[in-house]
């Protein structure tokens, strides 16, 4: 089979295409023929290695674990483990687990969902790290009620893009914080209102959040954990200072939990089958819908990654294999 292969840290001139042997499926794994699959932050961290924090993760100290990257995958299941009950062969599935940019991969029975029968493959591979992401950092870790005054900066991206359908469809009222060219699309996908982060301080307009969700995290935490109401949550999934975020978060998370009731989160998904199932019913009931920015064949999976670090990919970013 043919797979996107890499063999020690760096940039995306490092990926090559190669001829590889078809995995088989362990007891507990679906052997996928991938249809598509998407391109993650998580992604081109894994691959550059960077920052180093991620190679304490389990991805390999001095060079990595895994050759072939890719987490997000939609396809059909071509074999299965022993112990596998779910699924059968032909089933239309999707999930994640590392292998995607390739032909064929084998996947966790518990990381893996029947694909709603009306999607394509590749908006089923563009959902499960970034809708996991939104769904958890929205419902779990800043706790969102019905009616609350939720703020997503990074609306248009990835995350941003699932987070503002989701937090709609879980009752809030959602502003969504993008650039100019990107507010009509934001808006398109339920957002009450959009504000341009070109044109305003958003942080200083004075109006007051139950929930912040931020895919773009800055330096200073301060800005906007002053924006939240009394007892808000400010979550935070990503940005260029998300280590520096990470360790602002160490320091004043106890400061602003015991004085002033407000809490900061920092936060990545946990994949797992309950939530991916979640998210199947709100696809399924057209509550949510993939925002798809470009798409690449497999043999462009440089180009693809490029795109996706220089920060402008509005939704996802898929590969169709």
């Amino acid at each position: 089979m043919k797979a996107i292969v890499r063999t020690k840290y760096g940039s995306p001139d490092i990926l090559e295409l190669k001829e590889v042997e078809k995995p088989a499926p362990k007891d507990n794994q679906a052997l996928v023929e991938i249809r598509a699959a998407s391109v993650n932050p998580l992604d081109w961290h894994i691959l550059r290695g960077k920052p180093f924090l991620v190679r304490f993760m389990g991805f390999g100290f001095l060079k990595p674990k895994h050759q072939i990257l890719g987490a997000d995958i939609a396809g059909r299941v071509e074999a299965v483990g022993s112990k596998v009950t779910q699924f059968r062969v032909g089933d239309e599935v999707f999930g994640s687990g590392l292998g995607g940019f390739a032909e064929y991969g084998c996947f966790r029975e518990d990381k893996l969902v029947l694909k709603p029968a009306a999607m394509t493959f590749e908006q089923a591979a563009a959902v499960p790290v970034a809708g996991l992401t939104a769904l958890q950092a929205l419902r779990d870790h800043g706790r969102l009620q019905a009616g609350q005054q939720v703020l997503i900066n990074g609306a248009s991206g990835g995350v941003g893009t699932f987070a503002v359908q989701i937090a709609k469809a879980l009752g809030a009222h959602v502003t969504g914080v993008c650039s100019g060219r990107n507010l009509e699309m934001v808006r398109s996908i339920g957002a009450d209102h959009v504000i341009d982060y070109t044109k305003e301080d958003y942080w200083r307009s004075g109006k007051k959040y139950d929930l912040i969700l931020d895919n773009n995290a800055g330096r200073s935490l301060l800005k906007p954990v002053r924006a939240l109401n009394p007892t808000g949550i400010y979550v935070f999934v990503g940005g260029s200072a998300f280590i520096l975020t990470m360790l602002q978060e160490l320091i004043l998370k106890p400061l602003f939990s015991r004085k002033k009731g407000r809490k900061i989160v920092s936060m990545m998904a946990r994949v797992n089958q309950k939530d991916l199932a979640f998210l199947k019913e709100l696809l399924e009931a057209g509550k949510v819908t993939p925002v798809i920015d470009r798409r690449y064949t497999l043999t462009e999976v440089p180009q693809a990654i490029r795109y996706l670090e220089e920060g402008h990919a509005r939704g996802k970013v898929v590969i169709t294999v």
